[in-house]
Parts: structure tokens; C-alpha cells; sequence
């Protein structure tokens, strides 16, 4: 019974596995990897991922409905390996999901990687973030995949950009974490940690004789040892070996051609500061023995020899050899010569035909090459500027013989025109091999270079001063009527047309109008200027009185052939007249009277500076020489002498002043007749004025300017009798603001940062409501340094510091040269072309008497640079 049983059980049993199998087959059937079989595809579909295009996924996999598939084989394995190169995808699957008959349908399952949202620094100061960002964004895309090797290379990125700022313990790590604001996303935090800058503890040479360790390390100007003055110590690889190579560079200038740097050894000592040891091999000391030219015919060797400068004996230096051959900035160099003459396809090249000893021997082989003239000058960018404008100011003219030195003349021409972009003017010189001919072409870029004053100040007494002004530097009278010039005035043909106003509506009134005309009858660089200045004070209710300067002039310009044409002349008429009706505000001996200043300017100036704005390079000196005729010699009455009608009219004045309580006293009459007596001294001014203006500029390396500036002045008399003219006297200090109108009170303003006008002795007594007589005598030195942040023509910034001195002279008899107020400083300028110079001096005056506690002064800038 018991066996029946198990019978039973064990039959059904095996009917239910089996129905499980078939059921199993239906709806998955097995396949048989032993057996290759070939399908076609009769679909394929695709989880996850829902983002990413479908056929693209299905095109990279390689499979398309409607192809064939072999399964088992190499399309499957394949597939896979071919989407996750993409790096898209963390797991790829591919699933038959059934057949039917010879056709088969795929699953491909995708699970996407997530996506970068953002990524954030910490450890890292928010200013930094900006640089890190532009590191950052050429590795990783918001939006994209984050790969392993891209995480491992933004580390590097950012770890670099510490180590070359030299802090070589800079350490980088990345955290990686879900952005839960965004489904599939992450964002990426970068830990860093700069840690303090590596110095350099030492710098060991061995192995130089000729020079001391000091002078080799002064040689390095990168790579610095501490305690170094001024610099700061840091290890930066880049720079070590620019270093190197400076070190070797200044070897070879020296005459040792074969020096070399036989180790550079660089390690970090126990206080984690790197240690600098350069092993040097020195060699022999050479000089030049016989230097011949070959291929020269026209010039001889003799002329030759006498350009380049070297002779027999001299140290080989390679860089002043290729200077004199090619480079020099001065013109003095043989390419100079023939290059000037037309022959372009010029070329020289120094060889070393044998070394003997300490000896070079040099043959200068010369290719002279065909003779080209210019066919055609081509201006391009002058989009507001007219093209005649340019065109005057260029050397190079068609039908010349090609010159070097004339395009370089050129360039300097068009930049100090100031309508052009210095930064971006580009010459090109194609050349017409077959015809022997080249065109040269300017491509400009115009700036703004209109200007416009919109100020209000506060000037004490005075009050609320406001100003208005306008300079249009490229105006155009021909162009009125054509409103398609007009931006917002008519512009292009290089005139200046200068108006500005200046009023607190009671106490204070000045008007000033200009224009120049650069190229009057276009023909010649002969320029014509005419303006009017008239300035009120009126200080009557504080009982100060009234002052008003009218002032009529006209000027001619032209620029000068001889010496050179670098020189310039102009020669202004000025007609003045002064009115002082009891003014006591502006120093003056004199306070009541009527002055006629009638003087004729004549200015020669040599300058050779390009880009005034900035200028870089070059010098500008110029002699100023002011006179008036000498009156005296012709006045019939003597100045001393009172007559009749003017001694009544001084009694009528005193009658009315003291009233009737008081009666006129002949005590009062003599003092008003001593008055009348000065001012009629000088009621036609008579004086002979001296000034000379001297400024240097030399670009030391990179962008840094030193400029040097020395100026000089006095104010001479024709007759001893009269003496200096109590106007046209020049006062020394302050920030030289009031000089930006000429005579604005009579007197020549000039700063001296570091000290007020009251710190200058010579500046003469002080009157009660704060003017100074002047000076009839004033020198100055400057000696600044200036560094450029910005040359954009939009707004060219640069910084600035300066040691200055200076001093005012009453009279010859005190006059010393080396009596100055020294002085030292800093400040900034910028330059926005519709407002002008902006910028200010913070200056400590060392022979400056404190008395309020105040050592340094400060001072701003406004418009122009104060004289």
C-alpha cells in the first residue's frame, strides 16, 4: 500500500515540473550557446537614460532593426563595450526579450551616470574664485558627465595654479555629493589648501670666478632668496628657468660664449624652504678679432664699420652685435641703412668663421636684394576720422623708395594724433616680388576722444563751484552742414574746439573758449589757435573786493625742419587786461587799478614722445620765452608823478568813503597817492618771462616707465626802478588745480606734491585772506615710476610713485639749485575719454614744518596733469 503510494506522489510531481518547463519555454526560451544562430532584429527597445537620443544609442551600439544579429556572437559584446566608452553609463545590459521563428527583439537597459549641477571651492578666498572658474570650465561642463580622469585632472589644474604662484604645499582634494535640488545630479566641492608660499632660503653658485655670488643673484630678477629689499622670495619653476637662461644670457654679453650651467640643484631643507645650488663652468673670455663683410656693393667697409661700432679687442657680446645688425632702437644699425633706401628683402648674417683662443673671427655675409618702391598706402578703420586727416601726418608716400624709419615716424604721427587706438594699430607690408614694389597699410582703430567736465566742488568761501566743459578733439567746421557727421557735433577733420564754464553764480565767474585748426590751408602742418578766457571774482560783501582778467589770444604753430623735424614752434599773441577794484584775495601788492598785459609767447619745443598719454619712450624739451615791450622807455609821465586831475580824483574818493563824521586828512591823501604811484608802475606791465620744460621717459622692462622731469622759470625786469611785476610770478605747491586757466589770478600755479603753497618761504608773505605775492624764480626735479593696469583706450589706467623737489626764490641773490623741498609719494591716474584725467597723489613732504599733524598731504587729480 505504502509503494502504490509513493507511486502516485512521484508521478504527479514529475507532471508538474514538466508543465513548469514548458510554461518556462514559452515565455523565455533557452538558447543554446553551444549552437551560433542568425536573427533578425525585429525591434529593440530601451530603459533608461530617457534623456538621450534613441537612434543615437541605437546607432553607436551598432544595431538597427531589421538587420541581422548572431547569436551567440561578437554584435552583443560589442554593443556594450560601445556605449560604455562613452562614459555615459555605469552599467549597459542587453536582454533578448523573445523570438519568434528567425526573428528576435532586444531590451538594451541603460543606468545613466549622473550629471554635474555646480561645483564650489572652499578653503579659498571668493576673489580667487574667479581665476579658478576659467581653469575649471575648459575640464568640466555643467550639464555633462564627470568622469574619474576629469576630476583627477581639475585637481591638477587647480594645484598648479598655487604651485606657480609658489606655494608648492598646495594640496587639492574633491568631494563628490548628490545635488538634491535636481534629479541624477551632483555638484562637486574642491577642497584646497594653498598653505604658505615657499621661499627660497638660499642661492649657492660655485664655480664663478669673474663675478660674485650678489651680482649673479641680481642677474636672477625672478628668483629671489629672502630678505631680498623690495621683492618677495618665492620658488616658481617656470621663472627659475627663465632665470637660467638669463644667467646664461648675461654671461655670454660678458664674452663668455662657451659658459654653461654644468647642474641646477634644487631641494628643500628642514624648514620646508628650497635651497638653490648652480654649478657654473665659466670658460674663457672672448673678444672680437677681424670682422669682414661680404657681399657689399653699395656701401664700403668702411662705412660699414663705422654703423657697427665693434672693433678690434672689444668683449664678443652676440646681443649688442645682432643689435647693431638689426634691432636697435636708436635707428643705429646696418638693416636701418639699407632698409631706408628701399631695399626690403635685406638681409646680414653674422658668422664665426674661427675661434682662437680668446679670439672670434666674424664674416658679416650680406644679401642686399632688389630695390622696392612704395605703389600704394592703404588706411583702413578710420571709420569717424576723414582720410586726408591721416594721410598729412604719414611719412610714407607712393612713388618713394621703401623707408623703415619713415613707417616708424608714421606710427608715432597717427598715435599722438589721439584719435587711434595705440595698442591695436598694425602696419602690413605685401609685397609685389615681380614688380618690385610694396603696399603699405595702416589698420586703426578708432577711440573716443572727446571729453566732457561735469563737476561741482566746494571752495570754501566761494561755496558750491559748478563746472561745465567740453573738448571736442576732432571736430570739423566743413562738416556743419552734413548731419551725418555729427556725434554729437560735427567730427573728422582733426580740429580741437575747447568751451568750459565755471560759476557759483555770485562769488566766482570764469569762461573759456578755444579752437585750433592743426593744418590751417591743409597744406602744411602750420596750426592756428584763437580763444578768450575772462574770470570774476567778487568778494565785495566780506569786503575782500573784485578781481575780473579778460584775456583775448591767438596763436601760430608749425613744425621745424631744422635741426631736426622733431622741432616745433609757436608763437601766441596774448592781450590782457587786469581789474582790481580793492581786491586783497589775491596776494598782490597792489589792490586798485586797471593793468594792460600785452606779451608775445615764442615756444620751441623738441619732443620725440609717442602716445602722450602713456608715454613710453622718447623726450620732449622745450624753451618758453614770454615778453612785453618795455614801456618805461617810452612813457612820457613818470609813474611817480601825480597829476592834478588824479589828486582830486583821490580827494572826491576819500570824501566819500570817510563821509562827514570824518573829515579828509592830508595823512590819507599821501597814502592813496602812494598807492596810485605803485599802480601806475605797472599800468602797462613790462617783464621778459624764461621758462624750460624737460621730460624723460625709458621703458626699464615689460610695461615699467621711468620718467624724469626738471623745469625751470623766472621772471625778469627792464627797469630796476619798477621792478618784477607783481603779475605773471609763478607759486610753488598744493595740487596745481588753479593752473588749469592760465592767469587765472594773474600768476602761474605749479604743484609740488607733499607741501601746500604756505610751505614755500619763497612763495612770498601771505595775505589775511590767504593769497601770496609769488615767486619771481622756481625749479623743480621729478623722478617717477609708472606701471600701467589697464592700456585699454577706454579707460587707460596706470599707478604711479615719485620722489620730487622743488623750492621758490625771491629774488637771483637766493636762487641755490640744491635748496629744495624734497618730497616722495604715490598715486594713480585714469584716463576716461569723455571726463578726462582722474586720479591722486598721497605725497609726505620731508622739509615740510608740521604744525598739524598732518605729514603726508593728499591731493586729486582733475582733468589734466597738474605742471
Amino acid at each position: 500500500m505504502k509503494i502504490n503510494i509513493l507511486k502516485v506522489l512521484f508521478f504527479v510531481l514529475s507532471f508538474f515540473v514538466l508543465g513548469q518547463h514548458i510554461s518556462a519555454q514559452e515565455i523565455s526560451p533557452v538558447i543554446d550557446y553551444k549552437e551560433k544562430k542568425s536573427y533578425e532584429i525585429g525591434g529593440i527597445t530601451i530603459t533608461g537614460a530617457e534623456t538621450r537620443d534613441r537612434n543615437a544609442i541605437k546607432s553607436i551600439a551598432g544595431l538597427k532593426e531589421g538587420g541581422k544579429v548572431q547569436i551567440p556572437g561578437p554584435a552583443i559584446p560589442a554593443a556594450i563595450k560601445a556605449l560604455l566608452k562613452l562614459r555615459l553609463f555605469d552599467d549597459v545590459q542587453i536582454y533578448q526579450e523573445k523570438t519568434e521563428g528567425e526573428i528576435v527583439f532586444l531590451k538594451i537597459v541603460l543606468i545613466e551616470r549622473p550629471i554635474l549641477s555646480r561645483w564650489s571651492y572652499k578653503g579659498v578666498k571668493n576673489s580667487q574664485h574667479e581665476d579658478l572658474n576659467e581653469l575649471i570650465k575648459n575640464i568640466l561642463t555643467k550639464g555633462g558627465i564627470v568622469t574619474d580622469d576629469q576630476k583627477e585632472l581639475a585637481k591638477v589644474k587647480l594645484r598648479q595654479f598655487y604651485v606657480e604662484k609658489g606655494k608648492l604645499n598646495a594640496t587639492v582634494l574633491v568631494n563628490e555629493f548628490p545635488d538634491e535640488g535636481k534629479n541624477n545630479s551632483i555638484r562637486l566641492e574642491f577642497v584646497i589648501d594653498p598653505k604658505d608660499r615657499v621661499k627660497v632660503e638660499d642661492i649657492v653658485f660655485e664655480g664663478n670666478k669673474t663675478f660674485s655670488d650678489r651680482k649673479l643673484r641680481k642677474k636672477m630678477g625672478k628668483t629671489k632668496r629672502k630678505g631680498t629689499l623690495l621683492r618677495k622670495s618665492k620658488f616658481i619653476e617656470k621663472e627659475y628657468q627663465e632665470d637660467i637662461k638669463s644667467l646664461t644670457k648675461f654671461y655670454q654679453t660678458e664674452g663668455f660664449k662657451n659658459m654653461s650651467i654644468v647642474s641646477d640643484t634644487t631641494y628643500k631643507n628642514k624648514d620646508g624652504n628650497i635651497m638653490v645650488k648652480l654649478e657654473i663652468e665659466e670658460g674663457n673670455r672672448h673678444f672680437f678679432r677681424n670682422i669682414k663683410w661680404k657681399g657689399n656693393s653699395l656701401y664700403s667697409d668702411d662705412q660699414l664699420y663705422a654703423i657697427l661700432g665693434l672693433s678690434k679687442g672689444d668683449v664678443y657680446n652676440p646681443e649688442l652685435l645682432q643689435n647693431r645688425l638689426k634691432f636697435s632702437l636708436d635707428g643705429r644699425d646696418i638693416s636701418t641703412l639699407y632698409l631706408d633706401d628701399g631695399y626690403l628683402a635685406f638681409d646680414i648674417t653674422p658668422v664665426e668663421v674661427a675661434i682662437e683662443r680668446d679670439s672670434v673671427d666674424i664674416e658679416m655675409r650680406i644679401f642686399e636684394g632688389p630695390q622696392f618702391t612704395v605703389e600704394n598706402v592703404v588706411i583702413k578703420g578710420n571709420d569717424r576720422t576723414n582720410e586726408h586727416i591721416v594721410r598729412r601726418e604719414i611719412r610714407t608716400m607712393p612713388g618713394q623708395k621703401f623707408s623703415r624709419s619713415h613707417i616708424i615716424r608714421s606710427q608715432r604721427e597717427i598715435i599722438n594724433l589721439g584719435y587711434f587706438n595705440p595698442e591695436s594699430l598694425g602696419i602690413n607690408t605685401p609685397v609685389n616680388q615681380s614688380r618690385g614694389t610694396v603696399n603699405i597699410e595702416y589698420q586703426l582703430e578708432e577711440k573716443p576722444s572727446d571729453q566732457l567736465e561735469l563737476s561741482a566742488g566746494y571752495g570754501g568761501f566761494s561755496g558750491l563751484i559748478g563746472t561745465l566743459g567740453v573738448v571736442f578733439n576732432n571736430f570739423s567746421i566743413a562738416n556743419v552742414k552734413d548731419r551725418s557727421t555729427w556725434s554729437p557735433l560735427p567730427q573728422g577733420d582733426g580740429q580741437k574746439l575747447s568751451v568750459r564754464l565755471q560759476s557759483n553764480s555770485r562769488f566766482f565767474k570764469s569762461y573759456n573758449f578755444s579752437f585750433t585748426e592743426p593744418w590751417l590751408g591743409g597744406k602744411k602742418p602750420r596750426s592756428f589757435t584763437i580763444g578768450a578766457v575772462q574770470t570774476a571774482f567778487d568778494y565785495s560783501l566780506s569786503d575782500a573786493g573784485k578781481l575780473k582778467i579778460t584775456r583775448g589770444f591767438v596763436g601760430i604753430g608749425s613744425q621745424l625742419k631744422w635741426p631736426d623735424d622733431f622741432f616745433s614752434s609757436n608763437t601766441t599773441l596774448n592781450i590782457e587786461q587786469i581789474n582790481l577794484d580793492n581786491f586783497r584775495s589775491g596776494g598782490f601788492a597792489i589792490t586798485k587799478g586797471t593793468f594792460n598785459n600785452f606779451s608775445l609767447k615764442q615756444t620751441f619745443t623738441r619732443s620725440s614722445i609717442s602716445d602722450p598719454l602713456f608715454p613710453r619712450r622718447g623726450s620732449k624739451v622745450s624753451l618758453a620765452i614770454q615778453v612785453t615791450a618795455p614801456y618805461s622807455l617810452f612813457r612820457k609821465q613818470k609813474f611817480f608823478e601825480i597829476t592834478e586831475e588824479e589828486e582830486a580824483e583821490i580827494r572826491r574818493e576819500l570824501s566819500f568813503e570817510n563821509g562827514p563824521a570824518r573829515p579828509v586828512t592830508e595823512a590819507d591823501v599821501e597814502a592813496k597817492k602812494d598807492e596810485l604811484r605803485e599802480a601806475n608802475k605797472f599800468k602797462w606791465l613790462e617783464y621778459h618771462k624764461w621758462k624750460v620744460t624737460s621730460e624723460w621717459y625709458y621703458n626699464i622692462f615689460d610695461k615699467l616707465v621711468v620718467a624724469t622731469t626738471a623745469k625751470f622759470g623766472i621772471l625778469g625786469s627792464y627797469n630796476k626802478d619798477i621792478g618784477i611785476s607783481p603779475f605773471e610770478r609763478f607759486e610753488l605747491g598744493g595740487d596745481g588745480i588753479n593752473n588749469q586757466n592760465a592767469g587765472l589770478q594773474g600768476k602761474e600755479i605749479l604743484a609740488l606734491r607733499g607741501y601746500d603753497t604756505r610751505d614755500i618761504s619763497g612763495n612770498g608773505e601771505q595775505t589775511p585772506t590767504g593769497g601770496f605775492e609769488g615767486a619771481p624764480i622756481f625749479n623743480k626735479f621729478t623722478v617717477e615710476l609708472r606701471y600701467p593696469l589697464s592700456l585699454n583706450p577706454n579707460s587707460t589706467i596706470y599707478v604711479t610713485s615719485w620722489i620730487q623737489g622743488g623750492n621758490a626764490y625771491r629774488n637771483f641773490s637766493e636762487y641755490n639749485p640744491f635748496d629744495l623741498k624734497r618730497s616722495a609719494g604715490f598715486g594713480a591716474r585714469v584716463f576716461l575719454p569723455m571726463f578726462g584725467l582722474l586720479g591722486f597723489n598721497y605725497g609726505w613732504g620731508f622739509d615740510k614744518v608740521v604744525t598739524d599733524g598732518k605729514f603726508g598731504t593728499f591731493n586729486i587729480v582733475l582733468g589734466f596733469e597738474p605742471e
